[in-house]
Formats: structure tokens, C-alpha cells, sequence
């Protein structure tokens, strides 16, 4: 980090004196003249602004703490509107015989009332006159405003009168706290006194806990609408949880229920103590810092730390690159260690309005309403040094941690089973009481039962993990979560922190273990109660990704040895250490199998239940599984990945069921044959002219649909071969998917074609399978969503028929009217280096050679990467498409032209070359792409 430069004085960066005469000068050199006096004069305050924001800047990617920066700001926006305020009274609208009337101060409200200022921040201006508005004051008010917003401000402004003021702040609590910031700039001063002293007297006496209620329902609502947690990958740093805002809400009511005299852009916080407040300013500074780089890196005033601006973040404020820790994962780390800070300054806060009374027991109407010093009830408990006060679960003092340290984890283990609040004071103590964790207490077995109790038995362990985080016991009693708590993950695909994600996983286990989520999830809830032994499940989602941790290996391996390590401290049995382990090895495995291979492969399925080996870890595997998807993020789950993890499922079961894991392919083949008979023999039932067909398309074919589906593949191939090319698309509720069936005579390039034609619709192609028939027609199935993730037509019934039509034109080889549409997220994904790959495996499928390309995703990929197996002279027999965010794994099984694998190796690596070329397009597109972003920015800095 670059050191700290000791803070500059502002008449070094604009002096007033000086600027105010060269106003005057202008004024005087041009008199009579009223357009050039006013030109003149906005071209001398625009270089004095740009100065001003010039050393700023400078200073800031110097060292300068962000707090100094944003005074810095303020303050030279200060001395730019005090000293237009005076070029427009003295020189353009000069009052000779200034009446009573025309009377006027100038405040400053918000935030640049608090004296701290963002590079693009609006400015919020109070114009204070005595009484109604005279035509001298509105002159001024409106040369002023014009002048601004010449200079490139965006102005918030109001116009009142004291009493105006008065009324309307006990009207509406954002005017009120606009107010409560307020500063006098220039002007009249004793109107700023009287608005001052009327507002104490008037509006906030008496009125404390009415507008502590206020302020943190109006948080609860902010956060919502940024993200409900503070650990959201591309947080907003003045709005989001654990943000400047919800510094601001703390000032905000410290500043209300005991009025300070100085306004210095740092909250004079005197009911906390001294730890805390190095602890405030220390968040304050940073985020400060953190949004006046965004401002100025963006040249607007972005307040999201998106996926593009981390990197360029990271670099300006001095972090680099250390061994398997890249720059930007650790400056993002740091920005979530500063927001848990924040979160557990606001509950230490919460101790002091509750001590004070301002702010009643979490629990009851009672909280929103105002006044009432209810005496708090004091409850003892049966554990000795605990007790409940107002509804929260306290301790006597640190001493109890000391007297005990197991005592540090019941505390967390009794409000989980009393369903009980941690009060501010006891968590305090908890964080303060750490050191009491030892080696020794790791290792002691009632600590371990404690903790065990409380993840796996507890009421609700997604929150009291939560709280345990916070307060920094999990990280110090199991050191491998310590390394990931607030561990950045840069990709698009995860919206948390590793450690949140984690907590979020285990809370979804215990909601189905609850079976609050069935109608989600209905195998995974009916198969909990099949789980002999929950603590491996738990353990094994706690620790999943531990090795993410900076850990030496591979993730997966580097979980494991974690994993195994916990276990072990812990006491556990070697069989529960070696399953643990296990599960923490292979937690991606059954996603993998499920997503990118085909599960009507007999060989696939052998595989997995070689991998698998026993029912029992079948079960814990597809409820991990579960749980881990769909705490990557909003959206990420759906129905098309349960189907797939369903019928992987099943088709493993039936194997476990039907021989040896060893027999899998004799099993699943005979299986297909068996029932393809059967289906054959039902649809020849009800649709006699579909015979032909029946008996002309593989077994596989009818293992890997549902009655009702082949019924309609069987009508839409009739079409097809009266017309040449037929297609018919209708939306799965029960995949989240739209599925498109089209059939045609079999050709070169035609899943190209086809798979064009869906990109240039705005569809998003899932998963495709592929089928040919022993006379050359050809069957493709194809899933595909919107840009929202939902069932492409599912809110449009035109849309589904209109991509009907296009892909019967595409089938019949009529090229697309347009192209395919740009993504908006193209210009984030470029701040993400991906590395390009091709693997080709001759040895995973029986039939067919498995082709998977990884790559930056993009529009049109998938339509370039099916268009060079077709130049190969390759038959895709299915395409399995996922995105994890800005990457794109795409697996293909692929036959030559005579339905065999693809063996030699000079046109495997020709291939290769191939696809490669076609991924490495999408890195080339990027790059000018984020360059060009960079230098708009540095373009509008410098305007």
C-alpha cells in the first residue's frame, strides 16, 4: 500500500482571497457587459474546480485517506460556491438598499452538509430567506443555479423559509436529516442560526426514538433494494449493507440524540468508546477512498464496484498480486472484513440505544414506537453466567469466556435453542474474547459436541453460523473457514463471498431437512430422512470450499486435506473422516456429470456409480449438490438442472438396484432396450403411421423422453417429411425451459443453422440432444431460456411460433435476417482473464468422442463452435451448454461420418487448433473493448 502524505491545506489548492479577486478583476474588465462578465467569470472558477479536483486526485492515488480526500472536495467545492455567491451579489445582482426581504443564507445540506464530498457527487444547496421570496433573491438564487449547473454540478436545491424548514422536517424525515447536516457556506448568518436553533427546539427534541425508528426502517429498505447481504460480489458502495450509507445512518442518529457543535466530515460518536470509534473511522476512511477511486476512474459518479472496475480499484488503491492471491481477490477481501466491521459496529450501536432506552427489544410493535423508558426485565438462565435481558441473551462479563472458553461456543448453542437474539453487550464481549480459543480447545471433545450440536441439531444454523462469523469465533475455532471468511470469488457466476455462499448452503440443507423447500426440491427432501448420519452432511458443506482458502493444490484436493484436518480435531470416527473428506473432494462431480455429459450414455452412468460406489453417498452427494447451486446466487438454480440431477439420480439408483456398479453399462443398456419396446409398442398403439419412424430411431432415443414427448417428436418428423422441415416449440414449467423440437432431412452444418437461428432470437440454448434415424432424418431437441432465465415465449405466446418459423427456415438452409445481439454484460466480462481450452475424451462414452470447450461465452459461440465440428465432417449427436457467469463450458458427443468415434490423432489436434481459434476470437473482442472504457474515463476526469 502506498504510504499516507500528510493532509494538504486548502489554500494550497484554492485560494479564496485570490479567487475571489480575480472575479472582481473579470467583473471590472468587462463591465457593462453582463454575458462576458459572466463567461469570464465561469472560466476562472471551471480551472479553479478542475485544479482543485486535479490534486485531489493525485493526492488520493498518492496515499491520501479517503476521508481527507472527501473534504478535500468539499472544501474546494466550498470555496467555488461561496465565492459565486459573492460575484453574483456584489457584481451582478448587487441589492444597493439591501430591505429586510432581501435577506439570504446559503447552506449546505446532506452530504455535502457533513463536509465530505465524492469527485461527481450531487451538491444539495438550501437557499434561507426571512419570509417570502422578493424578485432580488430569486435573481440571485436563479443566476446562481444556472451558473452550477454550467460548471458541470448537479444541484439539489430548495428555497424556504425557516418556518418552511420547521414544518416541512417534522413532515418528512429525509428533509429532517438533510437539515440535521446542514452547514452554513455564506450569507446571512443569523438566519442560519435561527433555522439552527428552532430546528433543536422544535423538530428534534423529544423526538428521538420516532426517528431512530425511522432511520433504520428507511436501512432495512435500502438494503433490500441493494442486496439483503453485505456480501454480494459487486457490492454498491454507498447504498449496499455494510456501506458508507449505513455509516451514515449510525452518524445520523448519534448527531440527532446528542448535537455536536463540529461538523468536520467525522461523526463525533460519544457513545462509543474509543475501539469503536478508530474502528468507524478506519471503515469510514476506506470506503471514502473506495468511492472517490470509482468516481474517478469512471469519471461519473458510479457507486457499484462491478466485476470491471475491481481490478482497476485494486490497482489504484496499491494492492498487487501474492503467490495464489490475485490483487483484486485481496483488495475485495479487504472492502468485506471492512463491511463485517461495519455490521458489528451497527450492533454495539444498538447496545448503546438500548442502554439509553431510545430503542426498545427487538421483539414487538413496541421497537417503532416513540418515548417509553421501559425498565429492561432481567431473566436468569440455568447456565451458570448467562442470562436473558429484553428478549436477548447476555453474559455476566468477558470473565465468563475467560472462566470457561467452551462457554464462547454455548453462548451461540443456547440463543439457537431459545431462538434468542445475541445482545449487542455479549457479542461485544465475544469478539473481544477470541485468544480464549486455543489448540487446546479445538481439541477438547465437549467443544466439539457443543459445536456439532449447534450445526447439525440446531433450530436455525445458517443464522447462528452467521452470528458466530460476525463475531469471529467460527474463523478461530475452525481456522480453514477462518482463511475464506470474506474471500472474494471473481467470476460472475458467484454473488457472495465464500464464506457467505457457505452459509447459505447450509441453511438450504437445514430448510430441506425441514422440508420447507419440497415443492423445490421434492428428491432431495425425501431423501433426508434416508441420511443415516446429518454431521457428515453439515461438516461436508461447511467445508467444501475451504480450499479456496490459498491453499497449496487444486481446490478439490486442497478441501479435502482441510476437511480431514477439521475432522480430525474434532474426534470423529476414520469412517466419518474418509466420508467427509470425500464428499469435500468430489462436491462438483455429480453437477459435472449431471451438466456436461450425456446421462442416456450408459457409459456415463457407469462411470459416476464407479466414482459414487455406495447409496449412501449417492444421497449426501445429490443433497450437497443441491444445496451448493442454489446458494451460488438469485437464479442460478432451476428446473432444467433438477431434471438433470433427478434423472442422474435414477439412473444411478436403478444401477445400485439392478447389479453391481461394474455391471452398469449391461444394466442401463438392457434397461433402454426394454423400455424403448415398450414405448414403441405404445405409440404404434395410438398412432399407427408413426410405425416407420418407431422402429427407425435408437433405443436411447426412447429412454430419454417421456411418452407425451416422443408423441410430439413423432407428429413433428410426419410434417417433416410431407414438408421437408418441421418445427414445433412449447415452454416446460417443470425444466424452466422452453423445449424446441425440429426435424429435417440430415445435413452438414445444420445444428449450426439451427442453434444460429435461436442465438439470433435472443434465446439462450440450455442443453440440445441430437438424433438421427436409420434413414437420414434428423431429430434435434433443443431447451432454451431468455436473457432472464426464463422459458424463452413464457410471457410472449407469439415468440414461441415465431422461433418455430425461423428454425424451419433455417433447417431448410435459409440464412438469418439478422445477427446475433450484443450482450451489456460483454464490457464486465472483460475485466476476467480466461483461459481457452479443449479436452477431447475417447474414453467416457461408448459411441461417441466428447469434445468440451471452455471459453469467455458470448453471443453466436455456440453457433461458431458447432460450425467447426461441421467443417471437421463431425456429427454432434448432443450438445450439454452451461455458463458459470462470464465462462461458457460447452461438451459435445461427436461421431464422424460413419457414426464412429474420432480416433486419429492428426484430426483430433487439427480440431483442436480449430476450436481453439474460435475461443480465442472472444478474448481478442474484449480487450479494445475494456482499453476503450478506460480512456472514455480518463477522458471525462480530465473534461
Amino acid at each position: 500500500m502506498p504510504p499516507r502524505l500528510k493532509p494538504t491545506r486548502l489554500e494550497y489548492v484554492v485560494d479564496g482571497v485570490r479567487l475571489r479577486a480575480q472575479l472582481s478583476a473579470a467583473a471590472l474588465d468587462a463591465a457593462g457587459d453582463e454575458v462576458e462578465q459572466r463567461r469570464r467569470a465561469l472560466e476562472i472558477l471551471k480551472q479553479a474546480l478542475f485544479r482543485g479536483r486535479m490534486i485531489a486526485k493525485e493526492r488520493l492515488e498518492n496515499g491520501a485517506g479517503g476521508i481527507e480526500t472527501a473534504r478535500l472536495l468539499s472544501g474546494v467545492t466550498d470555496e467555488v460556491v461561496t465565492a459565486l455567491y459573492d460575484f453574483t451579489t456584489v457584481h451582478m445582482i448587487r441589492a444597493r438598499n439591501p430591505t429586510e426581504g432581501e435577506r439570504l443564507c446559503l447552506m449546505a445540506v446532506g452530504g455535502y452538509g457533513r463536509g465530505t464530498l465524492a469527485p461527481f457527487s450531487d451538491i444539495d444547496l438550501l437557499f434561507i430567506r426571512p419570509y417570502k421570496q422578493t424578485a432580488h433573491v430569486e435573481s440571485v438564487i436563479e443566476f446562481m443555479l444556472y451558473a452550477l449547473w454550467d460548471l458541470g454540478f448537479k444541484v439539489g436545491h430548495a428555497s424556504r423559509t425557516v418556518d418552511e424548514c420547521v414544518k416541512l422536517a417534522r413532515e418528512d424525515f429525509t428533509i429532517r436529516t438533510s437539515i440535521l447536516e446542514s452547514r452554513r457556506l455564506t450569507g446571512d448568518e443569523a438566519l442560519a442560526e435561527e433555522l439552527k436553533v428552532r430546528f433543536r427546539n422544535e423538530v428534534v427534541r423529544g423526538t428521538g426514538a420516532e426517528f431512530v425508528a425511522a432511520k433504520l426502517k428507511e436501512r432495512d429498505e435500502r438494503q433490500a433494494r441493494a442486496g439483503a447481504s453485505r456480501y454480494m460480489v459487486e457490492p454498491n458502495v454507498k447504498e449496499g449493507k455494510g456501506g458508507l450509507r449505513d455509516l451514515n445512518t449510525l452518524f445520523w442518529i448519534a448527531e440527532y440524540l446528542n448535537p455536536s457543535e463540529r461538523v468536520d466530515g467525522v461523526p463525533q460518536l460519544e457513545m462509543f468508546e474509543g475501539r469503536e470509534i478508530r474502528t468507524f473511522i478506519r471503515a469510514f476512511d476506506f470506503l471514502w477512498a473506495v468511492r472517490a477511486h470509482l468516481h474517478f476512474a469512471t469519471g461519473r459518479p458510479e457507486e457499484r464496484l462491478t466485476f470491471d472496475l475491481q481490478p482497476e480499484i485494486a490497482r489504484r488503491m496499491g494492492y498487487g498480486d501474492r503467490a495464489d492471491n490475485p490483487a483484486v481477490e485481496r483488495f475485495m477481501r479487504r472492502y468485506f472484513l471492512i463491511a463485517k466491521e461495519v455490521g458489528a459496529l451497527t450492533r454495539v450501536f444498538a447496545a448503546k440505544l438500548e442502554a439509553e432506552r431510545v430503542k426498545s427489544a427487538p421483539k414487538g410493535i413496541s421497537r417503532l414506537l416513540p418515548g417509553g423508558r421501559k425498565k429492561t426485565s432481567r431473566k436468569p438462565l440455568d447456565v451458570p453466567g448467562f442470562h436473558e435481558e429484553g428478549g436477548r441473551l447476555d453474559v455476566e462479563g468477558p470473565e465468563v469466556f475467560e472462566a470457561d472458553p467452551l462457554n464462547l461456543l454455548r453462548l451461540f448453542q443456547i440463543a439457537d435453542k431459545r431462538d434468542l437474539d445475541l445482545h449487542p453487550d455479549a457479542f461485544t464481549a465475544a469478539t473481544r474474547s477470541l485468544a480464549v480459543i486455543t489448540s487446546k480447545v479445538r481439541r477438547d471433545p465437549k467443544a466439539a459436541k457443543i459445536f456439532l450440536d449447534t450445526l447439525a441439531q440446531g433450530r436455525d444454523p445458517q443464522r447462528t453460523l452467521t452470528l458466530m462469523t460476525e463475531a469471529g469465533v467460527l474463523g478461530r475455532y475452525i481456522p480453514e473457514f477462518g482463511r475464506i471468511v470474506a474471500q472474494m470469488q471473481f467470476n460472475m457466476y458467484h454473488s457472495y463471498t465464500v464464506d457467505e455462499h457457505t452459509l447459505r448452503a447450509v441453511g438450504i440443507i437445514a430448510d430441506i431437512a425441514g422440508g420447507r423447500l419440497g415443492e423445490d426440491h421434492p428428491l432431495a427432501t425425501s431423501l433426508m430422512p434416508r441420511i443415516e448420519d446429518r454431521e457428515v452432511l453439515y461438516l461436508a458443506m461447511l467445508l467444501h470450499d475451504t480450499g479456496k482458502g490459498g491453499v497449496a493444490g487444486g481446490q478439490e484436493k486442497a478441501g479435502a486435506r482441510s476437511a480431514r484436518a477439521v475432522c480430525e480435531r474434532l474426534g470423529l470416527p476414520r469412517a466419518k473422516i474418509d466420508l467427509v473428506a470425500w464428499l469435500v473432494e468430489h462436491h462438483l462431480e455429480m453437477s459435472d456429470y449431471a451438466q456436461k455429459r450425456d446421462i442416456s450414455d450408459p457409459r456415463t452412468v457407469a462411470d459416476f456409480v464407479r466414482m459414487v460406489q455406495t447409496p449412501q453417498r449417492l444421497r449426501l452427494l445429490l443433497v450437497l449438490t443441491v444445496a451448493d447451486i442454489r446458494a451460488v446466487g438469485p437464479g442460478v438454480w432451476n428446473g432444467w438442472k433438477g431434471q438433470l440431477l433427478r434423472d442422474l439420480y435414477a439412473s444411478a439408483s436403478a444401477v445400485f438396484r439392478g447389479g453391481r456398479a461394474s455391471d452398469a453399462v449391461v444394466v442401463v443398456r438392457q434397461r433402454q432396450a426394454l423400455a424403448a419396446a415398450e414405448i414403441r409398442a405404445r405409440l404404434v398403439e395410438a398412432d399407427p403411421a408413426a410405425a416407420a419412424w418407431a422402429e427407425s430411431m435408437e433405443d436411447a432415443y426412447f429412454t430419454g423422453f417421456g411418452q407425451d414427448e416422443i408423441a410430439i417428436h413423432a407428429a413433428v418428423s410426419q410434417r417433416a417429411e410431407a414438408e421437408g422441415a418441421a418445427a414445433m416449440g412449447y415452454v416446460r414449467e417443470d425444466l424452466n425451459a422452453a423445449e424446441i423440437v425440429v426435424a429435417t432431412q440430415d445435413r452438414p452444418r445444420l445444428f449450426a443453422d439451427l442453434t444460429r437461428a435461436i442465438t439470433v432470437s435472443g434465446a439462450s440454448v440450455l442443453g440440445a440432444r441430437v438424433f438421427t434415424s436409420r434413414q437420414g432424418r434428423a431429430l434435434d431437441v433443443f431447451y432454451v431460456q431468455d436473457v432472464t432465465g426464463q422459458p424463452y415465449g413464457h410471457d410472449n405466446p407469439a415468440a414461441l411460433p415465431r422461433l418455430a418459423d425461423s428454425l424451419e427456415a433455417a433447417a431448410r438452409g435459409e440464412p438469418p435476417s439478422a445477427e446475433p445481439p450484443r450482450t451489456a454484460d460483454m464490457a464486465r466480462m472483460a475485466a476476467f482473464a480466461i483461459t481457452p481450452t479443449v479436452l477431447i475424451d475417447n474414453d467416457a462414452s461408448e459411441h461417441a468422442t466428447i469434445v468440451e470447450t471452455t471459453g469467455r461465452d458470448r453471443p453466436g459461440l455456440l453457433t461458431a463452435l458447432a460450425g467447426v465440428l461441421a467443417e471437421a465432417g463431425l456429427s454432434i449427436v448432443s450438445a450439454h451448454i452451461d455458463s458459470y457467469g462470464e465462462r461458457a463450458v460447452d461438451a459435445f458427443y461427436v461421431t464422424d461420418s460413419a457414426g464412429w468415434k474420432v480416433t486419429e490423432i492428426r484430426r483430433l489436434n487439427a480440431l483442436k487448433s480449430s476450436l481453439m481459434e474460435v475461443l480465442n476470437e472472444g478474448e481478442a473482442a474484449v480487450r479494445p473493448r475494456s482499453r476503450a472504457r478506460l480512456q472514455r474515463a480518463r477522458a471525462s476526469v480530465a473534461r
